[in-house]
């Protein structure tokens, strides 16, 4: 069965600028079905290696004072008041934010890149259930997602790491398209290589 209206959705389907993102965010049945779908990704074994936190209302203000800690004690150089007034409302760009945290399984059955890669598939789920039901999202890593003092704020375990920080929210304007590869730099067929004769 073709679903040509959810191939024209994957066809125009890109990020937003975070700042472009307002409210209003989804509804909490919103969020958990948008989780849910997220959930819904290749899975070797059944492991679920990510669990997701979110933030919303008073927790992205209240996490900027994480964030403002963590500048302050890993980058003391950085901390112009510009840089920290960024990090106090970095999570406020969004009514709703969602960390995806990679939470590997110790196996000898899948391999970590396994893991990894699903991990990464969720939060693209994420963001495909999010801008199905009309919300823009922006999928982003930056300095925090690798910060020591912000993964023990956040309760990571020892082998666990952010996958990214999915902001969400309503976007007034639609934006503009980016480029794209061409097929023709990133696909080739294999062909078995010859055999070098002696």
């Amino acid at each position: 069965m073709q679903h040509p209206d959810v191939f024209a959705f994957l066809s125009q389907r890109r990020s937003a600028r975070p700042a472009m993102l307002s409210g209003p965010g989804p509804s909490a049945e919103q969020i958990r079905q948008i989780l849910t779908i997220a959930s819904r990704v290749p899975d070797h074994k059944k492991l679920a290696p990510w669990r997701f936190l979110t933030f919303a209302g008073t927790a992205r203000a209240d996490f900027g004072d994480v964030l403002v800690d963590a500048l302050s004690e890993e980058q003391p150089e950085a901390c112009t008041a510009g840089r920290l007034l960024t990090e106090r409302e970095r999570l406020t760009r969004a009514p709703l934010v969602i960390a995806a945290i990679l939470s590997p399984k110790r196996t000898d059955v899948v391999p970590a890149q396994e893991q990894t890669l699903s991990a990464g598939a969720a939060c693209l789920n994420l963001c495909l259930a999010a801008n199905a039901m009309g919300f823009a999202t922006a999928w982003l890593t930056e300095w925090y997602s690798y910060s020591p003092r912000v993964a023990s704020a956040l309760g990571l375990a020892d082998h666990e790491c952010v996958a990214g920080f999915i902001y969400v929210g309503s976007s007034a304007e639609p934006q503009a398209d980016r480029d794209r590869p061409e097929l023709d730099t990133i696909v080739s067929a294999w062909s078995r290589p010859a055999t070098r004769m002696d």
